[in-house]
């Protein structure tokens, strides 16, 4: 764990043991108190002119996220781009608000993106592990709306936080890599020498960056090998169904528009 850093406080603290648990959570329950805290703090995030254009579908049923969410846990938040409420509030008002298309959509995917962060720090300030996960968009995305009777109009589910406490202590934490993703004043396009050095921070094994360590034991020289032979190539021969689905279902909620409409 990362501790014991020259005049790091408890929030950086917080923040540099975030981990992500991949169904080893213990059937130890979060507690209502934990979970109201976390989803108190979680609406407190930035949201774009005050609005607040997300919903969070809290998921209470550890059965119902083992088969929707497909992850093992005692609590899962689902959090939505969602313009109802703002809409709906508007028509009471005999007032109208137009949806932006893919404006709104990008839009409210910062406010919920940035709410489900603050819930994922919040949670580990409690103690509480979780793991953020796109398993909503795997499969027939219908289910999801069914399930938890989302809107056809204005909403779309957008990322998953799985909730509870790690049955296991992890080896170590995952590295993050610096080189290439901070840019200081301007953007700073990789020489061939940065690119290499970048291949050989995710070959070293004191780092962790991989989603892998085994990578060698499979035949290849770097990960980068593996990540880009194997790992990425895992769902190509289903993402044109997957691409038609998303087109189909932001187009239905009113999130693409067509040019000259």
């Amino acid at each position: 764990m990362v501790c014991g850093v020259i005049g790091m406080n408890e929030t950086l603290k917080t923040i540099y043991n975030l981990r992500s648990v991949h169904g080893d959570f213990s059937s130890k329950e979060v507690t209502p108190d934990d979970l109201n805290a976390i989803l108190n703090a979680c609406i407190r995030a930035a949201n774009a002119s005050a609005r607040q254009s997300y919903s969070i579908i809290v998921v209470e049923d550890r059965s119902v996220i083992k088969e929707f969410l497909g992850y093992d846990g005692d609590k899962a938040l689902i959090f939505c781009v969602d313009y109802n409420r703002i809409v709906n509030t508007a028509r009471h008002l005999n007032h109208s608000y137009q949806v932006e298309g893919m404006i709104a959509f990008i839009t409210g995917s910062v406010d919920a993106t940035l709410a489900a962060q603050t819930a994922a720090i919040a949670a580990k300030s409690l103690g509480i592990d979780s793991l953020f996960t796109n398993s909503i968009h795997r499969g027939d995305m219908r289910r999801i709306y069914k399930q938890f009777e989302l809107p056809q109009k204005h909403c779309f589910p957008l990322i998953a936080l799985i909730l509870g406490y790690s049955a296991t202590e992890p080896k170590h934490l995952k590295g993050r890599l610096k080189k290439g993703v901070i840019h200081y004043n301007r953007y700073h396009s990789l020489t061939d020498e940065e690119l290499e050095n970048i291949v050989q921070e995710y070959d070293d094994p004191q780092k962790h960056l991989g989603s892998i360590d085994n990578w060698k034991e499979r035949g290849f020289t770097h990960y980068l090998e593996w990540f880009y032979s194997v790992w990425s190539k895992r769902g190509a021969n289903v993402l044109p169904e997957r691409l038609d689905q998303f087109y189909e279902i932001l187009k239905r909620a009113d999130f693409l528009e067509t040019l000259g409409k």
